[in-house]
């Protein structure tokens, strides 16, 4: 598929932010949230700001994006409507917690079951975003068991490592043991998209030339004539080519940012004694991370070929 930027930065702005609602809801729903209203102002700025700059971004990649409100109405049948829907409904219950926590200085009690319902909205929607790929069948790369939970895994790992910085910058107690399950949640990240590489690029995939012209698996096919005498969406959009070489590379790279550089900072800012030393490696894992989650995102675009490119 075409890698567009607009929609890059899309999933990776709103995991994140989706990620720093649905663990800052549950922490708030279990009396864990400080309600530091500094920390507050800046946790909504991120949190809120990242998501709704992603979604606008995401209009940049629509032929007519004055028409993009169309698409709430088609909820029954799109999962691209489904989104949008979760996405305006993630609203209500986070500006709620948002209130209680900047205004009346609380996260906890009516404002905590509202921080669950903004969780619960968060996760909804980025299931739904993950569907927008793992139901089209036309594309084998996508339609696998590997793309929900690497989508999950991924928003909550970012939104966790970019609260964690964020607490850390304003002194913030996010309890015991939250750096600890961050990097729980980055080992899931990483063992999911393993199995998702490694399955792409076992060659087991239900279409082929050979199943496409009803040939035997072991009989060679070959071309005469291009299926397409000219230029057109579907070519434009899922005709993008990568080498194996350089695929490999960018996971390598994908992989070091986003797993070995926060893991190993995100130990040290465990064991150090100093909270300033704390401070940068929590920021510097963030950032790698956010790094690393925009490669990966190129590459889950770049390296899923549609049927059509038979």
């Amino acid at each position: 598929m075409n890698p567009a930027f607009s929609v890059i930065f899309f999933t990776t702005l709103t995991g994140a932010g989706y990620g720093m609602i649905m663990i800052a809801g549950v922490l708030a729903f279990a009396g864990r949230m400080p309600a530091d209203r500094g920390f507050g102002i800046a946790f909504w700025i991120v949190a809120l700001g990242s998501i709704s700059v992603g979604l606008l971004s995401s209009l940049f990649h629509l032929s007519h994006p004055e028409r993009a409100w169309r698409s709430l109405t088609q909820w029954r049948s799109s999962w691209l409507s489904r989104e949008g829907v979760a996405a305006m409904v993630t609203y209500v219950p986070a500006v709620i917690l948002a209130w209680g926590w900047l205004v009346e200085g609380s996260t906890t009690g009516a404002w905590g079951i509202a921080g669950l319902a903004a969780a619960a909205a968060a996760l909804v929607t980025v299931y739904c975003t993950a569907y927008i790929y793992r139901s089209l069948t036309t594309i084998d790369a996508w339609a696998n068991a590997y793309v929900l939970p690497g989508y999950v895994f991924m928003s909550l790992a970012s939104g966790g490592l970019w609260l964690n910085a964020m607490a850390q910058l304003f002194g913030a107690d996010l309890g015991e043991g939250f750096m600890q399950g961050v990097i729980i949640v980055l080992f899931a990240v990483v063992a999911t998209k393993m199995g998702y590489w490694g399955y792409i690029d076992s060659g087991s995939h239900p279409s082929t030339p050979q199943s496409a012209t009803g040939m035997p698996a072991t009989s060679p096919v070959s071309e005469s004539a291009a299926p397409h005498t000219q230029e057109n969406y579907v070519l434009k959009e899922t005709g993008f080519q990568i080498g194996r070489k350089h695929g490999d590379k960018l996971r390598q790279i994908a992989v070091i940012a986003f797993f070995v550089v926060p893991i190993t900072l995100l130990v040290l800012a465990i064991v150090t004694s100093q909270p300033g030393l704390s401070v940068i490696f929590s920021v510097i894992a963030a950032v790698s991370a956010t790094f690393g989650i925009i490669v990966e995102r190129w590459l889950f675009f770049a390296q899923a070929r549609h049927v059509v490119t038979l």
